[in-house]
């Protein structure tokens, strides 16, 4: 699930550098076929690993979503993390790799890997993500023809964002959507406690006795824009990068000595909330249901085998 609790800040730095750079692809000349391979770039060892689509996706879906999640809401995140790579794929082929497997695109997690986490669980919560890949097999997500950059993230605020509010470019099938199932994730609220001082020097600000505030823009949901903390202009993003908060949608009060930071969400907020897929899912929405849902006018196709 974007690696989301040992992650916590990471997705509001990469964000305008690689992973979530829009682009249009002019000439679709790589044609996708069931035999299609993904060169990973692995954090650990540098290396660039090769290994077929679908079981790239099987380790991704295990990387990205908790295993106890319902089916439809696993499969609906095989197809969107197929969408994802295939993007990467088009977008790189000039590169030497397609993807890295952290967050920088998606977690990817490989069979050894998995046995180790999931122990003795190991056969059941592998059958359960392999029946979800497969179930879904080669299904990617279209927009007028173009594979679409299926981006998702952990929870929402109750609404999803615009493209254009959180990255750079508006992006017609990212729009902001109502999402109303996500208060089941652990996350949706979340609070933060630091000392005065503590606040003040993550945010790289000289020591004062009182803490100023002034939101001067907010996004239609209520993330945090752009802001004012004693004197000094943050985009919400930097803000949320620097306290390590779980998203840019916060108020901050100051108690004496103590600073409460109250968070709303988790994740950059654009495209498939994954709590909100799973809401979806445990109130009989089916995969396809769910992701045309959070992709505004996309359709599903499947590569020919």
């Amino acid at each position: 699930m974007k690696k989301v609790l040992l992650f916590s800040c990471l997705f509001l730095i990469i964000p305008t550098v690689t992973i979530f750079y829009f682009f249009k692809v002019e000439e679709q000349q790589f044609i996708f076929s069931a035999n299609t391979t993904i060169r990973i770039l692995r954090s650990k060892t540098g290396k660039i690993e090769v290994v077929p689509l679908e079981e790239y996706v099987m380790g991704v879906v295990a990387g990205e979503m908790p295993v106890s999640f319902e089916e439809e809401a696993l499969k609906a995140q095989a197809v969107a993390s197929r969408s994802y790579v295939m993007y990467q794929v088009l977008k790189n082929q000039k590169k030497d790799y397609d993807v890295v497997d952290t967050v920088l695109n998606q977690v990817y997690i490989d069979s050894d890997t998995l046995k180790s986490k999931w122990k003795d669980k190991y056969q059941e919560y592998y059958d359960k993500v392999v029946q979800a890949v497969e179930e879904t097999s080669y299904q990617y997500l279209v927009y007028k023809g173009e594979v679409a950059n299926a981006m998702f993230f952990s929870t929402s605020t109750g609404y999803t964002e615009n493209s254009e509010d959180v990255f750079v470019s508006k992006v017609p099938y990212l729009r902001s959507v109502k999402s109303e199932w996500d208060n089941i994730s652990p996350v949706f609220q979340y609070t933060t406690n630091y000392s005065k001082e503590d606040f003040l020097g993550l945010l790289k600000l000289p020591s004062s006795d009182k803490i100023t505030i002034n939101i001067l823009e907010k996004t239609n949901t209520g993330r945090i824009k752009k802001v004012k903390i004693n004197g000094k202009d943050y985009t919400g993003k930097e803000v949320a990068s620097l306290l390590k908060l779980k998203s840019n949608c916060f108020t901050i009060t100051e108690n004496g000595n103590k600073v409460t930071i109250k968070t709303k969400g988790y994740g950059h907020g654009v495209g498939m909330s994954q709590y909100g897929a799973q809401g979806m899912a445990k109130s009989g929405y089916t995969y396809d249901q769910i992701l045309k849902h959070y992709y505004t006018g996309v359709e599903i196709k499947k590569i020919k085998n």
